[in-house]
């Protein structure tokens, strides 16, 4: 039969989407929140991982360890995240406890927020900001997108600050959760065997009471561009080097050669910063990628290496990108489709790979689109589409910074 793509809209516009596989032998649910660190004021920088937290740790009828206790009894891998734009509860089952998963996460999204484990979880949140402050290139990226963003909330750190995650209050939580934890923000994706009316009634029963907020986001481009900084820090002893550019929105159809031209630049290997930096034995890294967002994207360049040469190795940087556009050609092309379409297929064999994919896309776009629309796009980029992409938005960075020994 095929996989096929359903949806329902509870009466509240709270929406289901799935992709049906009856041939599956696995099933996956994600509820997706359309919240994340852009949506924070800055005063509470940090409440939506918080609050993810702050779900594991119980309902007004459920502790804790009966939630991991459910959990571990059906089988299920689950999890969550929080991005800048958004937060997910999910988990991987065999189709029969489908339902049942449904309607553990549907429970555990109105967590009862105790004092205590508000308290508790305040301590955890500030250990892992300290941990992420021994990663180089966290710190790196976390100060670069602040410069890069300005004021504008794309700069948030999803963990928050020290500042921020102390300062922040029970109440405050409760404020942002009653905003953004609603009906109209929240999309149930599926993905694999089901019996997609009878999940659709599960959680109908268990989410029917949540209200719409119509709480809205700026989704306008952002001014970017922060020039160049340079930190130092003893406890590093490499010279971590990343740039910023601006890059196409998720709504714009030109991601697909932004992507392929990100990957030509700077792919994990058999890159144009590969050859020309790693297989040297210039710098030990040296990649490029491109992320999309709501309304903007970047272009992300790192190369880590000997702090003696950083300006060497900066400038093999510059000079491939400045280089890029006149380089390319069929072949580049016709290698990364290959191995993008490879990706995509081995992604999409898996329900859980399917439901993310689902979710994500939907969340951002709020429509359906079928991995083979996914890949046939993919495949019609040209040449003349990459070099557009390049002309429109200048991989050279605007913003960069350097992360050296003090």
């Amino acid at each position: 039969m095929g996989v096929r793509f359903d949806e329902r809209v509870l009466g509240n516009g709270l929406r289901i989407i799935a992709e049906v596989d009856p041939d599956a032998h696995s099933s996956a649910v994600g509820f997706f929140v359309r919240t994340g660190a852009r949506d924070e004021a800055p005063a509470v920088m940090g409440v939506s991982h918080f609050l993810e937290h702050m779900m594991f740790k119980g309902t007004e009828d459920l502790s804790a360890e009966d939630l991991n206790q459910r959990f571990d009894a059906m089988g299920a891998r689950n999890n969550a995240f929080t991005s800048a734009e958004m937060t997910c509860f999910y988990a991987h089952v065999l189709p029969e406890r489908l339902g049942e998963a449904a309607d553990l996460i549907g429970r555990m999204m109105r967590p009862a927020l105790r004092d205590a484990d508000f308290t508790t979880e305040k301590s955890v949140i500030l250990e892992e900001i300290k941990m992420y402050k021994d990663e180089p290139f966290w710190v790196l990226y976390e100060r670069l997108m602040e410069a890069h963003f300005g004021p504008h909330p794309m700069g948030h750190r999803v963990l928050g600050t020290d500042a921020t995650i102390s300062a922040l209050s029970r109440d405050q939580m409760a404020a942002y959760f009653d905003a953004r934890y609603s009906a109209d923000t929240t999309v149930v994706a599926l993905a694999g065997k089901m019996d997609l009316d009878a999940i659709a009634d599960v959680v109908e029963r268990r989410c029917a009471a949540w209200r719409p907020t119509r709480v809205g986001r700026d989704s306008a481009r952002p001014r970017v561009g922060g020039g160049e900084f340079v930190e130092r820090d003893a406890k590093v002893k490499r010279a971590y080097l990343m740039g910023l550019a601006d890059a196409p929105a998720i709504q714009d159809p030109r991601r697909y050669a932004a992507t392929l031209l990100a990957q030509v630049l700077g792919a994990p290997d058999n890159s144009r910063l590969h050859w020309a930096l790693v297989e040297t034995g210039l710098a030990e890294e040296a990649h490029a990628s491109y992320d999309a967002h709501d309304g903007t994207g970047e272009f992300q360049v790192l190369a880590i290496g000997d702090p003696e040469r950083a300006d060497e190795i900066w400038s093999a940087v510059l000079r491939e990108i400045d280089g890029l556009v006149a380089s390319l050609t069929d072949d580049d092309l016709a290698r990364l489709r290959s191995k993008l379409a490879t990706s995509v297929t081995v992604g999409g064999e898996r329900p859980a790979d399917r439901m993310q994919r689902l979710g994500r896309l939907w969340t951002y776009l709020g429509r359906y689109t079928t991995l083979e629309e996914e890949l046939e796009r993919i495949n019609r980029v040209t040449l003349d589409d990459l070099r557009e992409v390049a002309r429109e938005f200048p991989l050279r960075p605007v913003t960069a910074g350097r992360l050296i020994p003090a």
